[in-house]
C-alpha cells in the first residue's frame, strides 16, 4: 500500500520518462487536473478527468496508469486490476511496467490471491530488479502462498474426512433402514402367515364341524330307518304283545280243557 502511494506521488510531481510519445495537449491537461483531484482525495472526480484524458488520447499512458491508481485507492479492486492490465498491455517502458505489475500485485495481495500476487511481483522485479520493496513483497507473497496451500491441503483433508464420515454415516443409515425394512417385511410375512394359519385352522375346524354334523345327521337317519339290534320298535313291541296275548289265550284254553277232563270221579265206597 505504501509503495503504491509513493509511486503515485512521484509520478504526479515529476515528469515521467515513460511518456516518450508526444500526447495531445488537452489530454495532458486533463491528466494534470485529474492528478490534482487525486491528491485532494476527490477520487470520483479524478477518475472522470482521467477518462476524458484517455478519450482525447488513448496513448496517454500516464492517464491509463493513474486511473488504475484512483480505482485502487477507492477500493474498486476489479476495476483497478483491469486498468493496470491495460497499462501493462499498452506500454513497453520498464519503469511503467514495474509500477503497474507492483501495484497489480498489491491488489492481488488484498484479495488474498497470493499466486497471482507472486507472479505480478516477479514480473515487476524482472523490469526493476533493484527495487527492495518489490522484492520484499515478492518474498512475503511466496510465504503467504505457501501457508495458504498448506491450509488448503488441511482443509481438503478435513473436507475429505468430513465427507468420509458423512458417507459412513449415510451407509450406516442406509444399512439401518434396510435392516428395519427387512425386519418389518419379516414381521409382515410372519403376521400374514399367522393370519393365514389362523384362517386355515378356522376353515379346518369349520370343515370338521361340517363333517361331524353331516355324520351325526347320517347316523340319526340310519337309526331312524334301521333300528339297532337289541332294540324293539313300537310296531314290533305291539306285535310281540299281541302274540304273547294269543299264546296266553291258547295256554289258558288248554288248561281249561284239561280241568274238565281231569275232574275226579267220585265212586261209591264199598263198605
Amino acid at each position: 500500500m505504501n509503495k503504491l502511494l509513493l509511486l503515485v506521488s512521484v509520478f504526479f510531481i515529476f515528469k515521467s520518462n515513460a511518456q516518450e510519445i508526444a500526447i495531445d495537449k488537452e489530454s495532458n491537461n486533463l491528466t494534470l487536473d485529474g492528478n490534482i483531484e487525486f491528491a485532494e482525495n476527490n477520487l470520483v472526480e479524478a477518475e472522470s478527468l482521467y477518462r476524458k484524458s484517455i478519450s482525447k488520447d488513448s496513448l496517454n499512458l500516464k492517464a491509463v496508469y493513474n486511473m488504475g491508481n484512483s480505482f485502487y485507492k477507492n477500493e474498486l479492486k476489479d476495476e483497478a486490476i483491469n486498468q493496470y492490465r491495460s497499462s501493462i498491455k499498452k506500454t513497453t517502458d520498464k519503469d511503467l511496467l514495474h509500477k503497474s505489475f507492483h501495484n497489480l500485485g498489491n491488489v492481488f495481495m488484498q484479495n488474498e490471491d497470493y499466486q497471482n500476487a507472486v507472479d505480478s511481483f516477479k514480473k515487476a522485479l524482472l523490469n526493476k530488479p533493484s527495487d527492495d520493496e518489490t522484492r520484499y513483497n515478492y518474498v512475503l507473497a511466496k510465504e503467504l502462498l505457501k501457508n495458504q496451500q498448506k491450509n488448503n491441503k488441511k482443509d481438503d483433508k478435513d473436507k475429505k474426512n468430513d465427507k468420509d464420515k458423512k458417507d459412513d454415516k449415510d451407509k450406516k443409515n442406509d444399512k439401518d433402514k434396510k435392516e428395519d425394512k427387512d425386519k418389518k417385511n419379516d414381521k409382515d410375512k410372519k403376521d400374514n402367515k399367522d393370519k393365514k394359519d389362523d384362517k386355515n385352522k378356522k376353515d379346518d375346524k369349520k370343515e370338521e364341524e361340517k363333517k361331524d354334523n353331516k355324520s351325526e345327521k347320517k347316523n340319526d337317519n340310519k337309526e331312524n330307518n334301521n333300528p339297532k339290534p337289541n332294540k324293539i320298535s313300537p310296531e314290533q313291541l305291539k306285535n310281540l304283545l299281541k302274540a304273547m296275548d294269543n299264546e296266553e289265550k291258547k295256554v289258558q284254553n288248554k288248561v281249561n280243557k284239561n280241568k274238565v277232563k281231569g275232574s275226579p270221579i267220585k265212586n261209591k265206597k264199598d263198605w
